[in-house]
């Protein structure tokens, strides 16, 4: 049997992956703006909200291994990184601000970058500086450097599932680690960062995807990116109407 169902046409396209992936962004996003952080339901929808990040970490590998333009690629993430920012800071912090932390698409920039440079610096030591000092860059960023880590697994280990698989595995334990001690600090519960294995769930949909884009349209293309900071503003927006009118 093989790893994956990629060329199996009973699978899943990329354009249905990333409608789930939204969808579970969205849920995500909902909980941290309305609903208690330690309770079920809250877990619940942060365990799915799991699934988003290492979904679009695959579709940049993916993205980097099938463009015919890797600058005009990496040039639109960057300016939809920009645009994102202060409707990021805006959901986040209740204000209109330039500085971090910020949004997804930033880390998913810095991720395609690290793959770029993982790809086509030769030597070692340079390579591993450029990796690095792209990490420390995405620090302030959502998902952090967790988001390149799970990139750079997605396409050094491409076609073999297992290993994707593996990697994912390792790095959903550093993150809980991470994220526990670092609420331990605070006075909570190093369980209470438990929903972080949520980001295993992508690998079902993964698995699954047919390796089809799906049908090329204009939504298809451009629905993630106009999507992402419209709905921070919304939902930053009712965010503060509750805080001062009800």
């Amino acid at each position: 049997m093989s790893e994956s169902l990629k060329n199996n046409k009973n699978g899943i396209n990329g354009n249905t992956i990333k409608v789930i992936a939204i969808v579970a962004m969205l849920i995500d996003h909902i909980g941290w703006a309305f609903v208690p952080f330690d309770s079920v339901l809250g877990q619940i929808m942060h365990i799915i909200g799991r699934i988003t990040a290492p979904t679009m970490c695959y579709f940049i590998a993916e993205g980097y291994t099938h463009t015919k333009n890797i600058k005009k690629y990496a040039t639109r993430l960057g300016i939809f990184a920009l645009i994102s920012h202060i409707p990021f800071v805006f959901f986040e912090t209740g204000r209109i601000g330039i500085f971090f932390p910020s949004g997804v698409i930033y880390t998913l920039f810095l991720s395609l970058l690290s793959i770029w440079a993982y790809d086509k610096i030769n030597n070692k030591g340079l390579k591993t500086l450029a990796i690095l000092g792209l990490c420390i860059l995405a620090i302030p960023g959502d998902w952090s450097f967790i988001a390149i880590f799970m990139t750079l697994a997605f396409y050094i280990n491409r076609g073999k599932f297992k290993k994707q698989c593996l990697w994912l595995c390792i790095i959903s334990v550093v993150f809980v680690f991470i994220f526990g001690i670092s609420a331990y600090q605070y006075g909570r519960p190093i369980y209470t960062q438990f929903f972080q294995f949520g980001i295993l769930l992508s690998l079902p949909i993964i698995y699954f995807y047919n390796g089809e884009r799906g049908k090329k349209t204009v939504l298809t293309k451009w629905g993630f990116y106009i999507f992402y900071p419209l709905h921070l503003i919304i939902l930053g927006l009712i965010k503060i109407y509750i805080y001062f009118y009800m």
